[in-house]
Parts: structure tokens; sequence; C-alpha cells
């Protein structure tokens, strides 16, 4: 065909309406392609779906009548919701006409299947704006930069959570304020790390807790010794300092003073004051002259002096133990209440620790070597010639470590003018803590981003550069900065072959500081944080002392961190038959088998404390102060080992029923069942209720029972999950959890993933989460291979250039960091 005729032909407005249909239809048979798995199950929608949710009924305010296969294109995120009520069991609800097992199955692999295809052709990795270090991060960061620790909570405020983290970037906002404080703490933290040998005295009260036991071995402190408190404080100079322990002793209902004890001071495990509390005298002195006894006694340990070098040093206070044969405090062990921690009917025994003020330092002699000086000082002049290139040399080092990469000239010329500054005014350190404080201060340090190489348009994906995803794996797996050989890594641009990246996780796993995926992500998914806010009526539960918290914590965090580093299948954490104890959380879970204040590994041969649902803190975060809540903990299982969150209930449900003084006491589950028989309730409780009377044995302080406590009945354990599954025990409840493997494994999958790229997910990440479980289906769902998952994954790797009004905002606030 000639070219005229051709040119002829195109312009032909007929010509362009047939090509243009035909390519509409090639469209929307490409189209039919992607959704065909969808098509043919589309029926089983329309049988069992569209009976409710349809423009009459429409229920949960969701109607898909009318909606076909092509809407899987348009509508991805209502079919990803749709897809997670019916892969949890939710939908239909129970009691509804239902698909059968192989029904549901086939249903949901077909709309994986979709989904899957149409993100294929059209990929989005999603973005995440400027990111601020939180706390947690920026507290780990300085420590691994200056070998310094901080109690980040004194210097900064708390930071918001979003989709349950602390670390999700569009929640961690800038405001003037939050500037003002990094500016402090960086001249705090400065400080800290060079040291003062001029520091003027300054005193610091450390609250200690009254309703703690004092009978047991406290782990950090000597041998030998029982309760007391463990303090890690700042020493700034070499010098004096004076310790008080106040709240000894007490009148009225006497305490403290029943028996004769030695109270010890050690200062890194050396003891450095020795002294009686609690005799004859000191009763005679306590019952007859009350107040006026009473300060005598404390006068005996206020202002204890004692000469302590500069650095963090670790202060115990504490009690040597002694035989219970020779002390009447021994027979308050008869009462239902730990006689050393509690008033006991106006009767009590040992003494109590109410707070410790360190105080300092007088007479300072200088600064020695601390372990942040050691860290800092990589050279120290001779001479006054050889300041200044020491200087940038230490400079250069601590902002190579504090912006994640290596620093120019321009980076650095800050640091030094500050450094010049705090030269001229004072000496040498003065000017290294001025440049500190200006490299914490910097927006390279204190924000990650995601820089698009020259020429990225708006809207166009991107990959990071090795730098940056060094970055981005460090904060995943250890909450600050990467070191130097992931730095050496990515200057050689080798974290963008799989292969040394897979390698490069595997060995940052197994360092120590992969901790940080248990204290920070695990510990943030499972809600921890809010054993502080139960506070458990101590007539209900005489056993429990204000120490079980830190036990909880520990034994979970021992328990989780042993399925990490073991890199055991992550389905473990509700199955294995191991936990950690000592001799205190032992007998509070009646199990006798440790002793000591040392948490051991212990084999359980009782599935009742198998996996993380038979953990104290889980179980006590899911309560209330005077009794269990099977709704809480059927609403915790659903949305964090589920991965379903619970609905809000309706704004005028009724308040829980509690049992009446003077009528028949009912069970907790007799309450339930008569707050399900409204109807607007039962939809959701017929979901909730079993997951949490599964657990019902468990108080709410974690100690199995076996009656319920108001009705003096046997607990009925039992129940129908959605999928008709009986469960009748806590063993039977994790089996059923665990029985399809992939359900725990996407949960899983999905809140690591949104702890590592510090966003939420949306829809187009499903696809992402289904590729990584089905891959690593084949090593059993190790934390090893699903970490590898997202980290080479696109989401992780990638970014979007997108201009927001956010991101607008976020560099404002960078550019006006740095001009303060």
């Amino acid at each position: 065909m000639k070219a005229t005729t051709l040119k002829a032909l195109c312009q032909n407005k007929l010509y362009q309406a047939v090509a243009l249909a035909a390519l509409c239809a090639n469209t929307a048979f490409a189209q039919d392609d992607l959704v065909a798995p969808a098509a043919a199950e589309w029926h089983l929608l329309e049988e069992y779906c569209m009976n409710c949710h349809n423009f009459s009924d429409f229920s949960g305010g969701l109607a898909l009548e009318g909606m076909g296969p092509e809407t899987l294109h348009s509508e991805p995120a209502l079919w990803e919701e749709v897809l997670l009520k019916l892969r949890s069991g939710m939908m239909p609800p129970v009691g509804q006409k239902a698909p059968s097992a192989p029904e549901r199955s086939a249903l949901i692999s077909a709309l994986e299947d979709s989904l899957d295809a149409i993100a294929a052709e059209d990929p989005y990795p999603g973005t995440v704006v400027l990111h601020r270090l939180n706390r947690t991060e920026y507290a780990t960061a300085v420590e691994g930069i200056l070998g310094v620790k901080v109690e980040a909570r004194d210097l900064l405020p708390r930071d918001d959570k979003g989709h349950g983290f602390d670390n999700s970037a569009r929640v961690l906002s800038v405001s003037p304020s939050f500037i003002e404080q990094y500016m402090l703490a960086a001249r705090e933290v400065s400080v800290q790390a060079v040291g003062k040998p001029n520091a003027l005295p300054t005193g610091r009260v450390y609250a200690g807790d009254e309703g703690a036991s004092q009978n047991a071995h406290r782990d950090g402190l000597p041998l030998g010794t029982r309760g007391g408190m463990v303090i890690e404080h700042h020493f700034p100079a070499d010098g004096e300092y004076d310790f008080t322990v106040a709240g000894l002793v007490g009148g009225g209902y006497v305490w403290g003073v029943m028996d004769e004890n030695t109270l010890i001071i050690t200062v890194d495990d050396e003891k450095i004051f020795e002294a009686e509390v609690g005799d004859r005298d000191d009763l005679r002195a306590v019952d007859i002259e009350q107040a006026t006894g009473i300060a005598a006694i404390d006068e005996r340990f206020k202002n204890i002096r004692h000469f302590v070098p500069a650095g963090t040093h670790r202060v115990g206070i504490s009690f040597i133990q002694r035989s219970g044969a020779a002390q009447i405090e021994t027979l308050h062990g008869f009462n239902p209440v730990d006689g050393m921690g509690f008033l006991v009917q106006g009767v009590s025994g040992g003494p109590r620790i109410n707070n410790v003020t360190i105080s300092g330092p007088f007479n300072p002699t200088g600064v020695s070597n601390t372990a942040s000086r050691d860290t800092i000082f990589s050279c120290y002049p001779q001479q006054v010639s050889e300041e200044r290139a020491c200087a940038e040399q230490i400079l250069s080092t601590i902002a190579r470590k504090a912006y994640r990469r290596p620093v120019t000239d321009e980076d650095l010329a800050g640091a030094m003018q500050f450094y010049a500054q705090g030269r001229e005014a004072s000496n040498f350190d003065e000017g290294i803590q001025k440049g500190i404080m200006a490299i914490l201060a910097s927006p390279n340090f204190l924000y990650r981003a995601h820089t698009p190489p020259e020429g990225t348009q708006p809207g166009e994906i991107f990959t990071i550069n090795d730098l940056q995803l060094a970055s981005r794996l460090s904060f995943f797996l250890w909450s600050q900065g990467p070191d130097e050989a992931l730095l050496q890594r990515a200057l050689a641009n080798e974290l963008g072959d799989p292969e040394q990246l897979e390698a490069e996780v595997k060995r940052m796993l197994a360092d120590p500081k992969a901790n940080a995926l248990v204290t920070n992500f695990a510990f943030q998914w499972l809600h921890v944080d809010g054993l502080t806010q139960v506070n458990p009526d101590r007539t209900l539960y005489p056993d429990f002392t204000a120490d079980l918290l830190h036990d909880f914590e520990k034994e979970l965090e021992l328990f989780i961190g042993s399925i990490f580093r073991e890199d055991r299948p992550i389905h473990d954490l509700l199955t294995a038959d191991h936990t950690y104890l000592n001799e205190r959380l032992s007998l509070h879970y009646g199990l006798n088998k440790v002793r000591g204040g040392q948490f051991q590994r212990v084999e359980l041969d009782n599935p009742q404390r198998y996996g993380m649902l038979g953990k104290g803190a889980v179980l006590m975060t899911t309560s209330y102060a005077n009794r269990t809540s099977p709704v809480i903990r059927g609403a915790y299982i659903l949305d964090k080992l589920i991965g379903v969150p619970a609905p809000a209930p309706p704004p005028d449900v009724e308040a829980f029923p509690e049992n009446e003084e003077g009528a028949a006491s009912l069970t907790v589950r007799n309450r339930l069942e008569s707050h399900r028989d409204n109807p607007a309730c039962a939809s959701c409780h017929n979901i909730i209720d079993p997951l949490g009377l599964a657990l019902e044995n468990y108080n709410s302080v974690g100690q199995w029972r076996d009656k319920d406590p108001d009705a003096g009945v046997f607990i009925d354990a039992s129940g129908l999950l959605t999928d008709g599954t009986p469960v009748n025990s806590t063993a039977d409840l994790w089996q059923a959890l665990v029985q399809d493997k992939s359900l725990f494994a996407q949960t899983f999958t999905t809140k690591l993933m949104t702890f590592a790229l510090g966003r939420g997910l949306e829809h187009y990440d499903m696809p992402t989460v289904r590729r990584i479980v089905d891959e690593t289906a084949e090593q059993d769902y190790r934390l090893s291979a699903i970490v590898t998952g997202i980290v080479t994954s696109d989401a992780f790797r990638k970014d979007v250039f997108e201009v927001s009004e956010a991101t607008s905002d976020a560099t404002n606030s960078v550019a006006a960091s740095s001009s303060l």
C-alpha cells in the first residue's frame, strides 16, 4: 500500500472509529482474561453474599448487587476487604447460608488470582513521605553512634501511632515544638557523651514501687540479696555523689521495722554502703515517737557520699537475704498477701523503697575515660596545631554514622563551625561537644528520605539507591542506622544483588541488635504496652505484685526472641512448648519449676502455657482490673492473630451486665449470652466471643483457674468458630489458628510489612503479601524467609516521586530546622 493511500486511510474518521472500537475490544478482552478466574466463581458471590449485600438490605453499608467481575479493576480496595472477610470466615455471618469449604476455597483463590493479575499489569509500590526518627530509633541510633545510653522518654515527646506502630511516617508529624525538643535533646546527649569536668551538682529522683515484692532476688543485683531496685545512672564527671534512700519504714500501721534487715548500695556490683534498718530500737522509735522516730531512721540513709568516676554506672539498692526462720515476716506468708510488699489488715513486715535520689557531682576532679569517650575520641591532640585536623577526623567519623552515608566538606561545615565556637569559648572537648550537638540536630540525622534520581518526573516510580536501602533495612531490623559492614556493601552497590541482600538479612538477623524486632515490632504488634493500663484489684488477685509486670514482659521478650533467633516457623509463636521463667513467675503460674531471680528456659509438659496465648503479658493486657473480658480477648485475637479488626460497637449498645449484690451470681459466659440477645450485637459477638471464651480459664493476671470466681461453677470454655470448628480449651484454639498455617502467616507478614515500610498497607500491597506467603510456604514460613521476601519486594526497594501537600510540609519543616 502506498504511503499516501495509508495516510488518507488513517485520516478517515470512519477508519478511526473502527480502529478505536477494535482497540477497546482488545482491551476488554485483555481485561476479561485478567478477571476470568473470578468470573468463573462469581455465582458463589451471587448465591451467598448478595442476599444481604444488596440495595435493599445494604448490610454493613455494602451493596454487591449489580457488581460484576469487571469491578475488580475499578474497586480493588473493596474486593480486598471482601477477600479478607472470606478468608477469616467472618462472612457470611454465623447462622446464614454459607458456602462449603471447597466452595469458599475456590472463591478465595479465584478472587486472589484475578486481583494479583490486575496488580501485575500496573504495579504500584506505594510511597513514604519524609520519615522522622521516632524516639526509640533516636535512642538506639545515638547509642550506636556515640556509645551512650539515653532515656528518650525523658528527652523527647511521645510519638503517635499509625496502623499500630510508632514508626509510621505519616503520623511522625513535625512542628516547631518538636524541633525545639530535638535541639534540646542534641545538647543533652552531646554533653552526656563527652562529659563535663566542671559539671554543677544536680539531683535526680528515681521512684520505687511500694507495691513491689521485696522477697525475691532481682535480676541485675548481687546474688544473696533480695528485692530492691536497679538504676542505670549517668555520672557527668569524676567526683563525689550523694545517695539517699527514702521511705524504708512507716508509722501508723507500722511497717519496715518488724525484723532487722541489712540494706546495701552497690555501684557496678561493688558495695559502697551497708546499714541496718528495723530492730527493737527502730520498732520502739516508730511505734512511740512516730514522725520523729521515722525521721531519725530516714536520716541514716540520707546523703551517703561516695566517689564515682564519670560515665553510666549500674546502681543497686537491695537487702541481704536472710533465713525465713529468723524473721517474723515469714508469718505474713500465711496471709493471702505478700507481707513485705503490702499492708495486711494493718500489719506488715519488711521495708519498702519509696524513692532513691542521686545528687552530684561534688568536688569534681575531671572526666576519666568512659565508653562514650572511647567511641568518640579516635584521636586526641597533643598540641594546638593538631586540634583542627583531629576535630575533623572525629566529627567526620560521627557524621558518617549519623547521616548513614559518606560525608562531604559541605556536610561537615556546620559541625566544624560549631566546633570552632566551642573551642574558642572553652577547650577542645567543649568544641567537640558543640560539633556533635550540631550533627545530632541536623536534618541529615533526624530524617530519612528517598531522594529520586535526577530527572525523575512526578508520578514516576524509581528504585531507591543502595545507601537508602541500607538505611531502610537497618531501621527495619535494628531500629537504628546501618553498621559499617552494611554501609560498605551499599557503597559497593552490592545490595541490588538478591543473593547479597539475602546474605545481609541473615547476618543482621543473627546480630543481637535484631532483638529490636522483638521489643519494637512484636511488642507493638501485640500491644504489650497495654500492661501498664491494667491495675489489678489486689483484693481479688492477692498474688499479684507490681514487679510481675516486668516478669511478664521479660518472659514474652525471651520467648518471642527464641522463635526469631532460632529462625523457627512463625506459627511456633502460637504452638511452641517452652517458655522462660524466674522463680517468682514460675510460682505465679503454679509451675514450681525454677529457683532464683534469673530467667531460665523451661520445657512445658502442659499445653496450657504453650505459645503466646499462654503468656501472662497477653492475658493481662486483654483483661480488666477486676475480671476477665472474653470480648476484649476475642477482639484481640481477631485483630492481632487473624488480621481482621473488630468493628466498633453500636453507639447505643448496653454496658456489659455485672453481677448485682444480693442476686444470684452469673458466670461471665452467662452474662455474655444475655448480652448477645440484642440482634445488633449478635452478628459480631458470635465471631468474637468463642475466641475469648476459649481463654476464660485464665484470670486477669494470667493464672489458671477451673471455676468461675463469681458463680463458683466450673468454667465452660467451649464454643464454635466461624468455620464450625469446635473449641473446648486454649489448646483447641491455637490448634485451630494454625490449622491453615498460611492464614497466620499472612497476618504476620501484613503486620511485619507495615512495620518495615513505615506506612499502612493498601490494597495494592496485598498481592505482594500473598506472593511472600506463597513463596515462603516451602520454608515453613520461617522469619528469615518472610523478612527476605519483604526486603526484596518492590514495595521495599522502590518509591514513587509524588509532590503532595504532606511532602511539601515535611520539606518546609526540614528547611526550618536547618535554619535553626
